[in-house]
């Protein structure tokens, strides 16, 4: 009766504490008692740490790891110092409920400064409990473990603040725990697991293999002397724990032991931390002497039994297709024992390809023999190792084909034979119907490695696939498996091979988008575009796509809100509208252009997603239209609906979809907007500009860019017909540059005047010099943005333009400009010194420039065009190389790399080749404007100014500057700096 009424008043304690204990909670309600009761119901709580009872030792637990989270240290000062007296007590209660609390207090309380005196009075106490299995349970030591990796995680965060300090914590703590987990590493896991009544000792395993981890992430130098021991351990734990993991997870419906405590405890929280460890290991390239020969085969193989498919599993995919779906997903999976075992396996590969390639061979062999041999015998569960392997080397699929490139390039043998495996092992299994996840992975396996079949057994496979698809027999897990399978033949597949097919798997994949949802849709969809890019679509027939353009409309309807499958329909959306096929584009129009019309327009507010993605749509139908146009009348019956929309959208999101839609209509068909008008007399030139000025007025700068792309394709496409209005549209861009805040605001504002000024100079230089805007000549105001903001110009195209305008604007010779004064560099003081070398800005140290003509100001900006070259500084370059950039004397590690890795920064050369990459060539930034890419516009890609060679044009235009002293030039080069000036004579050869 004690205990019930106990336990019944500790929750209500708990819920009391939440709610009127403090404004720290958030569920607080009011009415927090007195400094007195406060006081009085800590000292009750702590004494409950020390109850009989374990559920009112938890209770009183969490009740005050909640108040200290409030009070402690101004209100509770004494709290820590009791904490450690009651763990020192020996008594199991009071350390059991110490120990709970300690271990929410390390992660959440404690400050920087408290860390380094808690811990030297602390860590002995856990240490002494967690080598008294005798008196305290594995629970409450593994809570020990638990609390140091919490302390370990605190001395890495502040190591950089107390670098001595934490080097002696290191060097005299850790090497004493790391000992200890030896030790209880060393006893036999299965007396943990077999002939208890509960799993409890794991618990401490599982802590010490997290924590093990935790140590390699932050203080690898202290743990590299006792890696091979470690990784012997984890080896061992694989090994000898499998046979329970079999019988309980795979072979039996037998529940495994539970806890003695309330947390459940499953074999996968153990194997999980231990596949982790291991990798971390792997990945940092320590201990490589260990993963060699017998070892890696044992780890490689052990892995393989740990990934199979466990009862539950079978049981949850076989029901679910999104849960089936999402754990072949690498993004979106689940974490588990087979996410875990094939992230390892991928680390393994990483840096030894061809040896772990071996192993994966001889494991393979012998798990194909022992799941013959157990079929033969009857055993009902032979599928599952072979299935796990084919799954582990799938998952591997891309490094393992490199690996083999690699070796044949080099002329080694072949670390494994997969086309033995195709053409002999698989072809076996694609007609076991009666074991359905392993008939599946075989579909998907032989997709996974399509690049080694030959092009009839391609054919093969793919011709299976389909027949899987179209029987009503095979269950969820064959009908993803083959759509899969699809899915993976067709992307990056050779045409030629694969368009005979398109037709019937497009009608196959049809029925698919109005049964699926989530994951299993996104499969469906993603294959499905996959399967309509091949040949360009030449196979697809109107009447086709006529259906799949209402399937399509059906899961957009349904799936509006969804940014993922919205995105997937456009690109479908756009092959469909690609399709070289006769006909098929007006289908895809007429089918899909006046509902999606009707939706823009009868969208409400509250709904403003359903809008916003149909205008999506349409650009993407826009975007895939041919050379010749939109066809008749598409824009008529777009207009109407577009404009309406976006004349009294507030949302952000809906004006800069419609603003780039409205950008690819002028792009691809500029004279249907030009041509059409309302019958009230206003023309879609009209509704743009007046759209233009809606965003221009906006305080909201966000749609910068698309705005200023909408501007330059206008006066790039329009030509004479946007004259009438170009006064005034260019009046609103320059009166909004002095309020505009943003650089790519600015951008989109400048761009456009440095796009006129290229082609029409004068004139538009004319009708800057007449605009007086609160009382600055439209001239100056666009000028001085232009010179701020120039070297902040994003894009290949913009950076272009703006670069050969200024060369037209200083050639000119036009008194407006050569008066202008502008800023220069900025002034080097004491004070801004120190800010550029912290690289901070205040308020009390304003930046200061000089003032000089726009001339030189031209001249400078141009020079640095010239001085980039495209090319910056190499990785290795910055800083003086890598002995300069990392120190080697550091806890990192880095004193273990190979010469490689010294050479590539702690990377192996292809890692290393690969980040460079990454950042761009010869280790130019990601916004590099020297380079142009797919991403770029597609006509300015085509623009003429885009083929111009930049560097062979400036040096000529120097050159002439020279020789004819344009611009009074010597005189202004005596304005530059001693660097520029150098510059300059190397450039005109002076």
């Amino acid at each position: 009766m004690r205990i019930c009424h106990c336990h019944s008043a500790s929750i209500v304690l708990r819920k009391y504490v939440k709610e009127r204990w403090s404004p720290f909670f958030a569920s607080f309600k009011g009415n927090a008692p007195p400094v007195e009761i406060k006081t009085q119901i800590r000292q009750a709580v702590f004494l409950g740490l020390s109850d009989r009872d374990r559920k009112i030792r938890t209770l009183c637990a969490h009740t005050l790891s909640s108040i200290a989270s409030c009070d402690w240290p101004d209100e509770y000062p004494g709290l820590l110092t009791s904490l450690i007296d009651l763990l020192s007590s020996g008594s199991p209660d009071s350390v059991h409920g110490a120990m709970q609390v300690f271990t929410e207090f390390i992660k959440s309380d404690l400050t920087e400064d408290q860390i380094l005196p808690v811990l030297r009075e602390l860590l002995p106490v856990l240490l002494s409990i967690l080598g008294s299995p005798e008196s305290h349970s594995a629970p409450t030591r593994a809570r020990t473990v638990s609390a140091f990796r919490q302390c370990v995680t605190a001395l890495f965060m502040v190591k950089d603040q107390h670098p001595q300090a934490i080097k002696e914590a290191v060097a005299s703590v850790l090497p004493v725990w790391l000992e200890a987990f030896k030790v209880l590493l060393n006893i036999d896991p299965r007396q943990d697991v077999e002939n208890t009544e509960n799993w409890d000792g794991l618990t401490v395993r599982i802590q010490i293999f997290k924590t093990l981890d935790t140590i390699h992430t932050s203080f690898p130098r202290a743990l590299t002397p006792y890696l091979h021991d470690f990784l012997s351990s984890a080896l061992n734990h694989l090994q000898a724990l499998h046979p329970t993991f079999d019988h309980y997870y795979l072979s039996s419906s037998e529940s495994a032991p539970q806890s003695s405590e309330d947390e459940s405890i499953e074999l996968p929280q153990l194997i999980c931390p231990i596949m982790d460890f291991s990798a971390a290991v792997t990945r940092g390239g320590k201990a490589k002497d260990w993963f060699s020969g017998e070892n890696l085969g044992a780890l490689i193989g052990a892995v393989f039994d740990f990934v199979q498919i466990t009862n539950e599993d079978e049981e949850t995919w076989a029901n679910n297709a999104n849960v089936f779906v999402a754990q072949e997903d690498d993004e979106t999976q689940a974490y588990s024992i087979r996410v875990a075992g094939f992230d390892f396996l991928g680390s393994l590969i990483d840096r030894t390809p061809a040896q772990t390639t071996k192993a994966f061979q001889y494991v393979i062999q012998r798990v194909i023999v022992s799941s013959q041999l157990a079929r033969e015998s009857g055993k009902q569960d032979w599928w599952r190792p072979l299935e796990a392997a084919l799954a582990a080397i799938g998952s591997q699929s891309d490094a393992i084909q490199d690996c083999l490139d690699d070796e044949v390039d080099s002329g080694r043998e072949k670390p494994i034979d997969i086309e033995y495996l195709l053409t002999n092992v698989i072809p076996s299994i694609l007609g076991l119907s009666d074991f359905p996840f392993l008939q599946g992975r075989a579909f998907v396996f032989a997709s996974q490695f399509a690049k080694l079949l030959p092009l009839q057994l391609a054919g093969q496979y793919l011709e299976a696939a389909i027949q899987v698809i179209e029987a009503s027999e095979p269950g969820v897990p064959v009908k993803i498996s083959a759509v899969k399978a699809i899915h993976n033949f067709f992307q990056g597949g050779e045409d030629t091979a694969l368009a005979s097919f398109a037709p019937r798997i497009t009608k196959d994949l049809g029925p698919f988008l109005l049964i699926t949802s989530d994951d299993t849709l996104s499969l469906v969809l993603e294959s499905l575009s996959v399967v309509i890019e091949v040949d360009k679509g030449k196979w697809l027939t109107p009447d086709l796509a006529d259906s799949l353009v209402i399937a399509l409309l059906e899961v957009w309807q349904k799936n509006n809100k969804d940014p993922i499958f919205v995105s997937i329909l456009t690109d479908i959306f756009t092959l469909l509208a690609e399709s070289q096929s006769s006909g098929v584009y007006q289908t895809v129009v007429k089918q899909a252009l006046p509902p999606l019309s009707n939706a823009i327009a009868s969208a409400s507010a509250d709904e403003s997603w359903i809008a916003g993605s149909a205008i999506e749509l349409v650009a993407s139908l826009v975007k895939g239209s041919p050379e010749s146009g939109l066809g008749e009348g598409f824009f008529a019956l777009l207009a109407p609906s577009l404009f309406k929309c976006l004349g009294e959208a507030e949302d952000r999101d809906i004006l800069q979809n419609g603003i780039s839609c409205l950008t690819i209509i002028i792009r691809k068909d500029c004279n249907q907007l030009l041509s059409w008008n309302d019958g009230n007399g206003r023309s879609g030139l009209d509704y743009v500009l007046t759209l233009v000025g809606k965003m221009l007025e906006s305080q909201d700068e966000s749609g910068g860019l698309v705005i200023g792309d909408l501007i330059i394709h206008l006066l790039r496409r329009a030509g004479e017909s946007v004259l009438p209005v170009l006064p005034q549209l260019l009046q609103a861009m320059v009166g909004r540059m002095s309020s505009a805040k943003t650089a790519t605001f600015l951008q989109s504002l400048v761009i456009p005047f440095a796009f006129l000024i290229y082609n029409q100079r004068d004139t538009v230089l004319t009708l800057l010099e007449s605009m007086n805007i609160q009382g600055r000549s439209g001239l100056d105001i666009l000028i001085q943005t232009w010179c701020e903001n120039a070297e902040t110009f994003q894009g290949f195209w913009p950076s272009r333009i703006s670069t050969l305008a200024l060369t037209q604007l200083f050639v000119s010779e036009r008194p407006s400009l050569q008066n202008l004064i502008v800023k220069g560099d900025i002034i080097v003081t004491k004070e801004t010194k120190n800010v550029i070398m912290t690289r901070s800005r205040t308020k009390t140290t304003p930046t200061q420039f000089t003032s000089i003509p726009f001339p030189v100001k031209a001249l400078k900006l141009l020079l640095h065009d010239v001085q980039s070259g495209g090319e910056s500084a190499t990785i290795t370059a910055q800083g003086g190389g890598a002995a300069d950039t990392y120190d080697i004397d550091s806890d990192d590690g880095d004193e273990d790399w190979t010469e490689e890795e010294k050479l590539n920064q702690g990377f192996k050369e292809d890692e290393f080749a690969f980040l460079s990459e990454m950042i761009g060539p010869k280790g130019m930034a990601f916004d590099n404007d020297d380079v142009l890419d797919d991403g770029d516009d597609e006509d300015l890609r085509n623009d003429p100014i885009s083929e111009i060679d930049l560097q062979a044009h400036l040096a000529n235009f120097f050159k002439e500057c020279a020789a004819r002293n344009t611009n009074n030039f010597s005189a202004l080069v005596g304005q530059l700096t001693v660097e520029e000036t150098l510059v300059v004579r190397q450039v005109v050869g002076a």
